[in-house]
């Protein structure tokens, strides 16, 4: 399975910041021995394949490092050339593992998950939205593939991260061929929440049970709504961040519920022979490497449904006549 990286691209923050810059190099450590991963390092999105999704404006601003102080304090972190570097490797992961995905099934992003970027600023930690601009980026690509008059691709973004996909939800609000899911805390960032084709808020202290049948509910929805016209492109955004021991997350959820939670996105999407590009998203946890853990977890769930689709595809190839 392909999963792409950018943890090379590390950001100067501040001593003392909270952001877990290590948890990236950490987890791609973790799976750099295993031989049925195939790591990639991402290539960086251009200024062009940026601006499918967000306002030329706002580029040239995060690029040529003019962005005012409280753009800078939105987003979360100082500018230097390395924070534009690694947002724009962050987008390009996406867009390798989205078009691995739609080639092999699953493949994974092991970082991504900008979800609170919009079209003309940055925001919590997330200076380019690399869902959205894969996205549409996947649909320019699919009218080029395919003769005048052909269907265009659907997508869908199944965002379980713990924070409300904000700017992923404004940028696609008059789309209606990709579809916005959010589970995520009510109470919690961001405070102003945009509308998602389909929001599902959570109560603080949310624990397993009552989390995975708000998940079953969600997807039984989603499908519902595209019985006739099914996605052919699943964006995940698996958060960390409703595990139990994270610092922001306010929910409950166990490791165990989270790997199941993993386990029925993939097995959903692959039953409907939906390709699913996952990405890691948020992570905050009182231990780092607990946060690695569940993503890791997320990666092996992520491992198996691949698996799954290169035995389902070999059952369907014709022996060859000896």
């Amino acid at each position: 399975m392909q999963a792409f990286y950018s943890d090379h691209f590390v950001l100067p923050l501040p001593v003392g910041h909270r952001f877990p810059m290590p948890k990236y190099r950490l987890l791609r450590e973790r799976i750099e021995s295993q031989p049925a991963f195939r790591l990639r390092e991402a290539e960086p999105a251009s200024e062009g394949e940026l601006a499918l999704a967000h306002d030329p404006g706002y580029i040239a601003a995060v690029v040529q490092g003019s962005l005012s102080a409280a753009a800078q304090r939105e987003i979360g972190f100082p500018w230097s050339e390395r924070m534009v570097e690694r947002s724009r490797r962050s987008v390009g992961a996406t867009i390798g593992a989205a078009r691995a995905a739609l080639a092999e099934g699953v493949a994974a992003n092991l970082a991504g998950g900008t979800h609170h970027a919009g079209a003309d600023k940055g925001g919590g930690y997330c200076v380019f939205n690399d869902a959205a601009v894969a996205a549409r980026l996947m649909q320019a690509e699919w009218h080029r593939r395919h003769p005048p008059g052909t269907p265009g691709l659907r997508v869908a973004v199944i965002d379980l991260d713990v924070h409300q996909g904000n700017g992923t939800a404004a940028i696609f609000r008059d789309d209606p061929t990709v579809f916005t899911l959010s589970l995520h805390g009510a109470k919690n960032f961001p405070f102003r929440k945009e509308t998602s084709d389909l929001d599902v808020e959570l109560p603080d202290g949310c624990t397993d049970e009552p989390y995975l049948e708000a998940l079953d509910a969600a997807l039984a929805e989603l499908w519902r709504r595209h019985a006739g016209q099914p996605p052919g492109l699943v964006f995940y955004l698996a958060g960390a961040d409703p595990h139990e021991g994270d610092r922001l997350g306010r929910l409950k959820i166990s490791s165990a519920g989270l790997a199941e939670r993993d386990r029925r996105v993939f097995d959903a999407c692959r039953e409907r022979g939906i390709p699913v590009a996952v990405s890691m998203a948020g992570g905050y946890g009182h231990d780092i490497a607990v946060t690695v853990d569940v993503q890791q977890r997320t990666l092996e769930e992520a491992l198996a449904s691949w698996r799954q689709w290169q035995w389902n595809n070999a059952r369907h190839v014709a022996p060859t006549a000896a």
